[in-house]
């Protein structure tokens, strides 16, 4: 009776052949004789060896599904658990099964991308609500100008590595219990690159690419806040053999305002008026982000509350419109009275019923959110 390669590898009969390898994979690390010498299991590896061989090939596997058996002494093939040029001539994949994905075969390139690179930059309040552009100066890798990536000195070219032969791996052939088997690593003369740079550029030192310093235009969209990042590709680090750049990330940070405090896109900020001011109503200027305003200041304004300047914040950074600018009220009482201010307090509190007052007591203390929504609606 034929064997069942799609029983031994434990794959459905349509399986794509990246299922097949998989599965080859994951039994060949459970099975392979230098992690389990039990006889049994070198039997059992023999058995998905050959099935690999069987189900990987198309043109066996399409025998197989056709009811021959490739392996058989009919039907021409090696045998089964055979370690010729069909079962376990594909030592790669063995070994890609215990060191992971298969490596790329072949040299390596020279040329590869940069990394990415991070600066920080300041901006001013109005500068971060409005939008601005920047220059900025920029350390990273940029190509030789020597020799233009090469790596080569002037006059010079890479040669082909004599040990390799260009193939940036070299091969090595032992003798197991198992039989021959090769196996490939990078080639020790070139590092796998295939070539080998016999005169450095003396600029790059055979790099490609060398530190300087350089402007670079940022434009700052309006609304940005701290921690915003702002990326420009290929502005970063020119790669290796002068590969392409990396991107550039520009992280905001806001610097402090001498008046105002930002918080989302509305601004804040405190007005500390007298006692007499309050009760009879007053207008400070302020210099705000668009010019000078005054701030009315209605008679009757209690310490705490808020005055909104609407659309007199930070722009949207996504939207339009603005948020807004809120004027929080800070009365003062005057602390020394000379005797002719005393009396007119007192004359005053008298005319007002105030000469003994029973104070209005509540629960806690009305927070900046209430004083806010009072603001808003008028109270």
């Amino acid at each position: 009776m034929a064997t069942d390669y799609y029983a031994v590898l434990g794959v459905r009969r349509d399986a794509s052949q990246d299922e097949i390898k998989k599965a080859f994979r994951r039994l060949a690390r459970e099975l392979h004789p230098d992690v389990n010498p039990d006889p049994k299991t070198q039997e059992r590896f023999k058995e998905i060896n050959a099935a690999y061989e069987v189900l990987s090939d198309p043109q066996k596997k399409q025998v197989y599904d056709l009811g021959g058996d490739p392996l058989s002494s009919s039907g021409g093939g090696g045998g089964a658990g055979g370690f010729g040029a069909g079962g376990f001539g594909n030592f790669s994949d063995i070994m890609d099964a215990f060191f992971g994905q298969a490596s790329q075969r072949g040299p390596r390139s020279r040329t590869r991308r940069g990394q990415d690179a991070m600066i920080r930059l300041d901006l001013e309040l109005d500068e971060a609500a409005f939008g601005t552009t920047k220059d900025i100066q920029v350390d990273t890798a940029v190509v030789c100008g020597t020799c233009s990536g090469e790596g080569a000195a002037p006059g010079t070219s890479a040669q082909t590595c004599d040990m390799c032969r260009g193939r940036g791996e070299v091969s090595q052939v032992t003798r197991s219990f198992l039989g021959q088997v090769m196996t490939s690593r990078p080639c020790p003369q070139c590092q796998g690159f295939g070539t080998v740079v016999p005169t450095p550029c003396p600029e790059c030192a055979g790099d490609g690419r060398v530190r300087s310093r350089r402007s670079v235009t940022v434009k700052i969209p309006a609304g940005v806040e701290n921690g915003t990042r702002i990326q420009l590709a290929g502005e970063g680090e020119v790669g290796p053999g002068g590969g392409p750049a990396g991107d550039l990330y520009v992280e905001i940070h806001e610097l402090p305002h001498p008046t105002f405090q930002r918080r989302g896109d509305d601004l804040h900020c405190t007005v500390t008026i007298p006692m007499t001011a309050a009760a009879l109503g007053t207008k400070c200027p302020l210099e705000t982000l668009d010019g000078m305003e005054e701030i009315d200041v209605r008679p009757g304004t209690q310490s705490g509350q808020a005055i909104p300047l609407h659309g007199r914040g930070v722009t949207h950074l996504r939207g339009g419109g603005r948020g807004d600018l809120i004027v929080h009220v800070e009365v003062t009482t005057p602390g020394k009275l000379d005797a002719q201010q005393e009396e007119l307090l007192r004359q005053l509190a008298k005319l007002r019923g105030e000469e003994r007052p029973m104070g209005q007591f509540a629960p806690g203390q009305q927070g900046l959110f209430s004083r806010l929504k009072d603001a808003f609606n008028g109270r």
